[in-house]
């Protein structure tokens, strides 16, 4: 998820683990650990100088298992060193740093996984995507309260009864806005399988997730021979139906898809992508349908796109320099989020 609430979910998990031996720094150390897994954004575009190569290394081994089991070892032996002396020594333990950068680093792949962008969780033993898609990237219902527990927690001196109660009551919180999310997400599956299959579409797969900020509007894409059959459904509408579904063409022809970088940008999308070609220029544009278009009417206002361009051998994504949202695309936006 958003880097904000991967610092909150880290600073809980400092709290539990040293709260009551070093106060409001445990959750500081947290949230620190709970920020470690994102790194690889930075890491990624310092070791590879091809766009496509750092963004496929993003949520992949430093969102592992076995990233959060060396990591914890790592660092909290490296914070212990450095944290445990003069008046601060014989106050914490080795086991302490390492349970919590543990409880920090793992919960943030895990989290993530519940996201649509997909986390490899099994790496080095498997490359393989686990995504949940119940909740979106950003959910402001997910993070606020929490957060709110949390700093007051906050205000509390370590030893206090009730700073555990704040603490205890983001947790539960935000884990039962998540299990609200995980049956939304099942209600909402039956809704779109029944359209799909009510509108005569022969489709091969679908895949349905939340919009962007909320979990009320949801996004469903089927996948047929040639095309892709997009709709939205809001809990606000009036029936359990997709009434409007696009078609938005594959367009394979534009590009050679058996080519090395073409595939690791198809295993990224999980194969639900479309191309376009872009004016007066050899680039092609590359929309990843698994994330909702903005304007639930305009096919071409996919939210994650790329401009891909050919590098000699290879292929490279241009810098995103695009337009920021058109009033009218929020605008359909708003009025598909309110129902139908």
């Amino acid at each position: 998820m958003d880097s904000l609430t991967q610092i909150v979910l880290g600073a809980a998990c400092g709290e539990i683990a040293l709260g009551k031996k070093i106060g409001n720094k445990a959750m500081l150390f947290g949230a620190i650990g709970g920020t470690i897994p994102d790194l690889d954004v930075f890491i990624g575009r310092w070791l590879y100088g091809n766009e496509i190569d750092a963004m496929a290394f993003h949520r992949g081994f430093m969102h592992s298992i076995v990233f959060a089991l060396i990591g914890s070892f790592v660092f909290g032996w490296i914070t212990y060193k450095l944290y445990n002396k003069e008046k601060r020594l014989g106050t914490t333990t080795l086991k302490n740093w390492i349970w919590l950068y543990f409880l920090s680093i793992f919960t943030h792949p895990i989290l993530d996984s519940f996201t649509p962008y997909g986390t490899q969780l099994f790496l080095p033993f498997s490359d393989y995507r686990v995504a949940f898609n119940n909740i979106s990237v950003v959910d402001p219902l997910y993070t606020l309260p929490f957060l709110l527990c949390l700093v007051t927690a906050m205000f509390y001196n370590r030893k206090r009864t009730r700073r555990n109660w704040w603490v205890k009551a983001g947790i539960y919180i935000s884990s039962a806005y998540m299990l609200f999310t995980i049956v939304n997400k099942l209600y909402v599956n039956t809704v779109f399988k029944n359209s799909f299959d009510n509108s005569s579409i022969n489709y091969s797969r679908y895949s349905v997730q939340p919009t962007i900020f909320n979990n009320i509007l949801w996004y469903g894409i089927a996948e047929t021979e040639t095309s892709y059959k997009v709709g939205f459904y809001s809990l606000f509408d009036s029936t359990s139906k997709v009434d409007t579904i696009l078609t938005i063409p594959k367009n394979r022809h534009l590009l050679n898809i058996s080519h090395p970088d073409i595939k690791t940008l198809t295993w990224f999308s999980n194969e639900y992508y479309n191309l376009v070609p872009m004016d007066s220029s050899a680039n092609v544009q590359y929309l990843d349908l698994r994330y909702p278009l903005l304007n639930p009417k305009n096919a071409q206002t996919s939210m994650f796109r790329f401009e891909l361009k050919k590098d000699r051998d290879r292929w490279n994504m241009v810098p995103f320099s695009g337009k920021p949202p058109s009033r009218e695309d929020l605008k359909e936006f708003l009025n598909r989020f309110y129902g139908k």
